[in-house]
């Protein structure tokens, strides 16, 4: 059952594109086909330079100082970037949009990211998008795990850590 296209889905996207930042129109739209996302145009330079300024702004809303500063940053991108939930079945099955019909590829992800990224820390809670624990690592990841308490973009980065760490003692 598919219940929230804009839920973890979205925000892990927002993640990929932010610690991979695509370079061309191109690969922008070969991510967002591979993160299964129908296309309705061809990606521009235009929308390139929308997502990157739209992943600026996710950044600091993932660095933010604290609770309230990340909702009135996230608050902010959402005013400006999303319009009343009306349902379409442009792929095939009803779903909610959060954004104008016939809005460039730049555009829709700007919507995608800032409600998913609302949707996941609200269901799931404020603190949950955060940095990699890994000094040396800035990547950033959803907290979709069962506790809450995720720490590390990948198990590669935790298992770094903790040989760091039982190194340290010996």
């Amino acid at each position: 059952m598919h219940l929230n296209p804009y839920g973890a889905d979205a925000v892990n996207l927002a993640a990929d594109l932010a610690n991979h930042r695509p370079a061309v129109p191109a690969e922008l739209a070969d991510r967002c086909r591979a993160a299964g996302l129908v296309l309705e145009s061809a990606a521009t330079a235009d929308d390139l330079r929308h997502l990157l300024a739209t992943l600026d702004a996710w950044e600091a809303v993932v660095d933010a100082a604290d609770d309230h500063d990340r909702a009135a940053r996230l608050n902010r991108m959402l005013a400006a970037a999303t319009a009343y939930p009306r349902l379409t079945d442009h792929a095939g099955d009803w779903h909610l949009h959060y954004r104008d019909a016939g809005q460039p590829l730049g555009a829709i992800l700007t919507a995608l990211i800032t409600v998913g990224t609302a949707l996941h820390l609200a269901g799931r809670g404020i603190h949950r998008l955060r940095r990699c624990a890994v000094p040396e690592c800035t990547d950033i990841f959803a907290d979709t795990s069962r506790t809450g308490r995720q720490r590390y973009c990948t198990p590669r980065c935790a298992n770094r850590d903790a040989v760091r760490r039982h190194r340290s003692r010996t």
